[in-house]
């Protein structure tokens, strides 16, 4: 029966809600909080629960996304675009930076904005379906991902695009039989749970391909494009090159990107790889009447405001000192990040220029600090921070850890290198640093603040802004 929030005053229903809530990331913890102790491989237990609940992924139309970096911007443009041709577009992505909700959207044609799933879809779900998951020792991948499938079977979505959690081939996602299926790029991350090579990855990743169904492939990559062709062959599945059909340097790109409102040079290959899927949908006459470029154009340049997207390239203005939030946090991801970074700050090169940065502890922490940008001349100031995650990496330790990794005395606090200088300091509360920087930078002109390195880091910060 329905749970009716008509019975009880609104703070009751809230509490019963949250109750429910924290007790799914208590009693099967998320990734997202824990690590690779709440990864578990393998669909057999999506495939019985999938039987159980009369199968919902199959009451719409899917557009399945993998990939290590950009699969959450890719797919955010996707489902922007299909909602700008007036399309009824569900979107289930993770992990979510403020709101549980925001890893389930729906977003109803042209004029409308994307909305989270409401609170009491969410209670009814887990209300439902409690004894279900004890018994069968669900994770909380597992059911966030049903729930996003039911939520989007009973809206009656004419499409829902769905983003991998982890890996492609035994990801809970992998149940579903995309219309396409898009893999964005290969690096080097979760390599405890997906293998210690771009190989072995891309392996994972290529497990979304389905027996007959088109995929696009975002960067052409040809130390592993053997793995994609071989499972494109294996499937007789149409294999698609997104920088064959939208080059890097196509002025197509460059147009929409001046106006996008998705940020960061990343976006270029992400904006390839989605225009790709895009054109593929239509020439393959899976959108009846195709994409018209006013569409596409509303689509693509509005994609993080129609779709409520944040934490990439996110950037505000500070009275006169411009902060910019981003979620990169590994090496792949975070290499394009320092470059623009680095252009930033030499492009001004008398403002002060900070990095407010945290990691979690399963990362490569070395291949992240090697990237960071030294620019002959300049000062840049860093100081790590940690999130309250469990997972987080206190600030002292990364410190510590970049220190060393410099050759440097641990008792230095300005580390001299490469021509250019770092100030370096930690301070171990997200809050804090940010409240501490921007403090200190009252009198400062024109500086530039970059905050990231984690999701948690960007989850703690944005609240401060926004």
């Amino acid at each position: 029966m329905r749970f009716r929030t008509e019975k009880m005053d609104y703070k009751d229903f809230n509490d019963r809600y949250e109750a429910e809530i924290s007790a799914i990331f208590t009693r099967f913890p998320s990734f997202q909080k824990v690590g690779a102790s709440a990864y578990k491989p393998g669909l057999e237990g999506m495939v019985r629960w999938d039987m159980a609940a009369g199968h919902p992924h199959e009451k719409f139309a899917s557009i399945h996304v993998a990939g290590t970096n950009g699969k959450g911007s890719v797919s955010h443009l996707i489902a922007s675009v299909l909602a700008s041709a007036g399309y009824r577009v569900g979107l289930y992505t993770s992990p979510h930076i403020l709101d549980f909700r925001e890893r389930m959207k729906i977003c109803d044609g042209s004029g409308g904005v994307a909305k989270y799933v409401p609170k009491e879809n969410v209670y009814d779900f887990l209300v439902k379906w409690k004894n279900y998951f004890e018994e069968n020792s669900l994770s909380f991948f597992e059911i966030t991902t049903m729930m996003a499938f039911d939520w989007f079977a009973r809206e009656h979505v004419d499409f829902a695009v769905i983003e991998t959690g982890l890996g492609g081939r035994l990801d809970s996602t992998n149940i579903i039989t995309p219309v396409l299926s898009v893999i964005t790029n290969i690096g080097l991350d979760h390599c405890d749970l997906l293998g210690d090579t771009r190989e072995k990855i891309a392996f994972e990743k290529a497990g979304i391909i389905k027996p007959g169904i088109p995929a696009v492939i975002g960067e052409n990559d040809e130390e592993i494009a053997d793995v994609f062709e071989e499972k494109a062959l294996e499937c007789e599945s149409p294999l698609f090159d997104a920088s064959d059909m939208f080059p890097y340097d196509s002025p197509v790109l460059d147009s929409l990107l001046s106006e996008m409102d998705l940020h960061g040079e990343y976006q270029r290959r992400n904006l390839s790889t989605a225009l790709s899927a895009i054109s593929l949908l239509s020439s393959l006459g899976i959108l009846a009447d195709g994409i018209e470029e006013p569409v596409l154009y509303d689509g693509i340049t509005g994609a993080a405001s129609r779709m409520r997207f944040l934490g990439r390239w996110q950037t505000f203005r500070r009275g006169n000192k411009t902060v910019i939030l981003d979620i990169g946090h590994n090496a792949h991801g975070l290499k394009y990040n320092f470059s623009q970074l680095a252009r930033l700050f030499e492009a001004n090169p008398d403002k002060r220029a900070c990095i407010i940065f945290g990691m979690v502890s399963d990362k490569d922490v070395d291949s992240v600090l090697r990237l960071f940008p030294l620019l002959p001349g300049r000062n840049i100031d860093v100081v790590f921070t940690n999130a309250e995650s469990r997972r987080a990496l206190p600030a002292s330790e990364l410190e510590k850890h970049f220190v060393r990794f410099h050759g440097l005395s641990p008792d230095s606090v300005r580390l001299k290198t490469g021509g250019g200088e770092y100030s370096v300091a930690s301070i171990p509360s997200v809050t804090d640093a940010v409240r501490t920087v921007l403090g200190t930078m009252a009198a400062d002109e024109g500086a530039v603040v970059y905050i990231g390195g984690s999701t948690f880091v960007v989850a703690e910060a944005l609240p401060l802004f926004i």
